[in-house]
């Protein structure tokens, strides 16, 4: 499935309010952005990361229809979890594969900020101490930040088109 082209174009577009949203709940340490970085779709997101001193960490896509980007995103935040010099994370994606991620870092105390879109399966949004909804950010609306009640999604998002930053 395609995502919704407008998101995809604004969403780089929030992130100083992304960030500003997020600082409100700490102090931001670590700032990275996964994804494939010689993929067209990815292009406008190089002055984003730069400007907000991002670190990109490139994943080549090995295989089609497989997402390296989520494995290592894995990886270093558990690798964060257990440095134990971070207190929290943020996890900025609307891809319900993230749910054990989000669970298994409250399961060992820390906090889970989660921020996506109004799609984003009710398993993640659950799943994370608080959830803020890209749309709202974007000022489509709403209550921003959702703690219990969330809206069952029709479809997952495409995995591929945007990096996917932890804090």
């Amino acid at each position: 499935e395609k995502q919704d082209p407008k998101l995809v174009t604004k969403a780089p577009k929030l992130t100083k309010e992304m960030f500003e949203e997020l600082a409100s709940y700490g102090t931001i340490t670590v700032k990275r952005a996964y994804g494939d970085w010689t993929n067209p779709h990815l292009t406008g997101w190089r002055d984003v990361l730069l400007g907000n001193a991002i670190s990109p960490q490139q994943q080549f896509a090995y295989t089609s229809g497989k997402n390296a980007t989520d494995s290592a995103l894995i990886i270093d935040a558990m690798d964060l979890l257990y440095s134990g010099n971070v207190e929290g994370f943020a996890i900025v994606s609307s891809d319900s594969d993230f749910t054990p991620l989000a669970t298994r870092l409250r399961e060992s105390g820390k906090r889970v900020i989660g921020v996506g879109r109004r799609k984003t399966p009710k398993a993640f949004v659950e799943a994370c101490e608080r959830f803020v909804f890209l749309e709202v950010l974007g000022g489509d609306g709403g209550d921003s930040v959702a703690t219990e009640q969330a809206t069952e999604p029709a479809t997952e998002p495409a995995k591929d088109d945007q990096p996917r930053p932890i804090q």
